[in-house]
């Protein structure tokens, strides 16, 4: 197959990457790094994304941006860098994205646990992921050509616990080897409307 990668730079998008180049043809794309370049919060970024590389089996995004901050000190504006860029941008590449899916094409998104188990600062994420989660069990009772839409949704990543085991306290993180997995599932396998919780 060949399999768009957006975000295959980041910790969960390399172990993809490491994951699913085994035995298809990923390329690489990220905001600064890989073969292409992109902004998910940017349509016209995505659609000449598209138009650079044509058509494709598979769409997997593990990329995405939200503000973590203190509700108490979170007014509107805070929470648009999480519904422009990591919501709107994945609804995006679904959008633009399924007019060069060959039939029968896979779009992998990523959501995440916050919405299901949240954690202080994390209210932009949890509205964000669970936004996420909906729009893939609903869009793909309508999606046509045999096209399929999933979702991945981890715990927090044994890579980062330097970073976060301080807002993550009591959880079992997973690596993002075992995460990877998932995203292997969605592609590799026929289930769509799905959200694949991994932790």
């Amino acid at each position: 197959m060949k399999i768009l990668l957006i975000g295959a730079n980041g910790t969960v998008g390399s172990a993809v990457k490491a994951e699913l180049a085994q035995r298809h043809d990923v390329i690489s794309i990220g905001r600064t790094r890989g073969d292409f370049q992109m902004d998910i919060s940017d349509s016209a970024s995505i659609r000449s994304l598209f138009e650079q590389t044509g058509r494709f089996d598979a769409l997997v995004c593990a990329a995405g941006s939200v503000t973590f901050a203190a509700l108490g000190e979170m007014h509107e504006g805070d929470f648009e860098l999480g519904l422009r860029d990591k919501l709107m941008g994945q609804v995006n590449l679904l959008l633009i994205g399924r007019e060069y899916a060959n039939d029968g094409a896979s779009f992998t998104f990523t959501s995440g646990i916050l919405n299901r188990d949240p954690i202080r600062t994390g209210a932009s994420a949890a509205l964000v992921n669970g936004a996420i989660d909906g729009f893939v069990k609903a869009a793909a009772i309508e999606l046509p050509r045999g096209l399929r839409i999933n979702a991945v949704s981890p715990t927090v990543l044994v890579e980062a616990m330097d970073s976060y085991a301080p807002y993550f306290r009591g959880y079992k993180p997973v690596s993002a080897a075992d995460v990877a997995l998932a995203y292997a599932k969605s592609v590799e396998g026929l289930q769509t409307g799905q959200t694949f919780i991994v932790g």
